[in-house]
């Protein structure tokens, strides 16, 4: 069995988004004759726990775990945080950025480069020069963010020659909150630096999106060894039996799962759903239809307060982080599933993990976003929901509507077709394919 490297900082017990996808691969690379070969850190940073993922990792894998030191605990110290840092600079609780926040994004972006894990490079790539003089391996594989990982793998790369697989979860200089970080232009050009060495000196860089590779096309050397890998879903997932249910049977369910963020406020679908609404209470077709929005995950006060505003909060569910076993069932429960994207200058190349798995639940979406963005390409390509441009109400209360109208007529309003290509089975197939020819070019 052929041995790969994988460098990720988010590895079980840490839950959310960000564990799906290298789990997945771990889970089936086996089966396709190689050992994944896991190194993470002992104690990192996370947002959630979730034990229950514990069970996907496969009884091959091989685990290596270091110590990592990160500046989170001076942050929370500063500016009295005692939780778990969220990513895209969502906050639960409403107030003003204060000036020590804002020098804390200030030193993260100028300082940090190019992120906060930045201090475990060096002794992870000595860790690894050792560790592989004794229990070689075939490949190395970074996966980022954070894009620290990329740079681990680089320096064992130019150490050791071995191929080696950068991912790419998310962009890097690209990403939409990369705005945020306040940068000097000598800190932008040094991310940009970096970032272009990953892309060149990789062997083979994998995205998660046709924009994102068009976008990582501009920059690469060699562009022809950038690939697409979508995220995608398990069908293991969806096959627990006797699960118990966790929606009423006398509503209309609009679902949300994940984080919403200050970037991913959509107030036109907010209003689109009150508009919707009204319209069922003045001209009922079914009286026992009512709507019930659901929304699971960590949800930013500036979100709570645009629903409040929209005439929504009696209709809400704020439901707290849920293990991920849990969420088939309010996707599978639910009459149609919300897909919001950042309203962002990136928003056509973000093609969010849980949209594979609201595919996989073979519900109805309504996305908000792009009408020429990725998520758009694919909506078409598997007839599974239908998209409104950010700030197109009236277009979103028109397909609600007609969502809410095939329900009443027990019609099905979409096919679902094409989207077993998305199993994480099948994508851990195309992965291998990318694996043995950058392992048998070095051989020859």
């Amino acid at each position: 069995m052929k041995r790969a490297l994988i460098l990720t900082y988010y590895w079980p017990p840490t839950g959310g988004s960000g564990v799906q996808r290298w789990l997945k691969f771990a889970k089936y690379l086996p089966e396709l004759g190689w050992q994944p070969v896991i190194y993470t850190p002992e104690n990192p940073e996370s947002p959630v726990i979730d034990q229950t993922l514990a069970g996907d990792i496969p009884d091959e894998a091989e685990i290596l775990k270091t110590e990592i030191w990160e500046p989170y605990q001076i942050y929370k110290k500063l500016t009295g945080k005692k939780d778990s840092v969220n990513t895209g600079f969502l906050s639960e609780e409403e107030k003003e950025e204060s000036l020590l926040e804002y020098l804390s994004v200030w030193i993260r972006g100028n300082l940090f480069i190019p992120d906060a894990r930045k201090f475990w490079i060096r002794p992870s790539v000595s860790y690894l020069k050792m560790y592989l003089r004794e229990h070689p391996v075939d490949c190395i594989i970074s996966t980022g963010p954070p894009h620290s990982l990329h740079l681990i793998a680089r320096e064992v790369k130019r150490s050791t020659g071995l191929p080696w697989l950068a991912d790419f979860r998310d962009p890097w200089t690209n990403i939409d909150f990369y705005e945020d970080l306040h940068l000097t232009n000598r800190s932008d050009q040094k991310h940009r630096k970096l970032e272009k060495s990953v892309v060149d000196e990789a062997d083979v860089v994998t995205v998660i999106g046709s924009t994102m590779k068009s976008e990582f096309d501009e920059i690469a050397e060699h562009p022809e060894k950038i690939h697409v890998i979508t995220n995608g879903f398990d069908h293991s997932d969806f096959e627990v039996e006797g699960q118990q249910s966790v929606l009423s049977n006398d509503k209309f369910h609009l679902t949300h799962t994940g984080t919403l963020t200050p970037a991913r406020n959509p107030i036109a679908l907010w209003n689109a759903i009150a508009e919707v609404r009204k319209t069922m209470e003045e001209h009922p077709k079914d009286e026992s239809i009512s709507l019930q929005l659901n929304l699971v995950g960590t949800v930013d006060y500036q979100v709570k307060a645009a629903i409040e505003k929209a005439g929504l909060a009696d209709i809400t569910n704020y439901v707290s982080y849920v293990p991920h076993k849990k969420i088939p069932a309010y996707l599978t429960e639910s009459d149609c599933l919300l897909l919001i994207l950042n309203d962002a200058p990136n928003a056509k190349g973000i093609v969010t993990g849980k949209f594979f798995e609201y595919l996989a639940s073979k519900t109805p979406i309504l996305a908000t976003g792009p009408k020429d963005g990725d998520v758009a390409e694919i909506l078409k390509e598997t007839d599974a929901g239908a998209i409104a441009e950010t700030e197109n109400q009236d277009l979103m209360a028109k397909h609600l509507y007609r969502i809410i109208e095939s329900k009443i007529e027990n019609k099905s309003l979409f096919t679902f077709k094409a989207t077993d290509r998305y199993s994480r089975k099948a994508l851990t197939g195309k992965l291998e394919s990318l694996l043995k020819e950058i392992t048998e070019q070095e051989i020859k």
